[in-house]
């Protein structure tokens, strides 16, 4: 397995902790306001990753490219979307039934990546996806 996997299973229990962490952080707050001040944390914090790295000059190549940058804004726009609907879930809900339902976007992706990127799925790939599907039906009427 490549670097990817395990990129994309810290990833996995990063969001996890998230999940957690924010439950008991939005105990009588505003999710709307927690989430606001999660994000201000998260930029600082990558503000911070990539001045260690010593990237901070390459803001301006990304801010100069006019195509990455529209799709990197609608890419934060629809991440930001994501937690406010997300954070207001877990604090209405059980993370243990709303995680499962989020997780559908993973259904959503891999459809939208065949659709719009033209990406292929083999057949394995999409027997996983469907399982997938089920777990989250099959988590939540539970």
């Amino acid at each position: 397995m490549g670097s990817w996997f395990w990129f994309a299973l810290a990833s996995a229990v990063m969001a996890a902790f998230v999940s957690i962490f924010g439950k008991i952080g939005l105990q009588q707050v505003d999710s709307n306001t927690a989430t606001a001040i999660r994000a201000v944390i998260m930029a600082l914090f990558l503000i911070g990753v990539i001045a260690v790295q010593g990237k901070l000059t390459q803001i301006g190549e990304v801010l100069a490219n006019r195509k990455a940058l529209l799709f990197i804004v609608l890419s934060g726009v629809a991440g930001a979307l994501s937690w406010l609907f997300y954070f207001l879930a877990i604090q209405k809900g059980d993370v243990a039934k709303v995680a499962p339902i989020d997780k559908l976007s993973v259904v959503l992706a891999v459809g939208f990546a065949f659709l719009f990127l033209g990406e292929k799925l083999s057949l394995w790939g999409t027997v996983g996806v469907v399982l997938i599907a089920a777990g989250v039906i099959l988590t939540t009427i539970a």
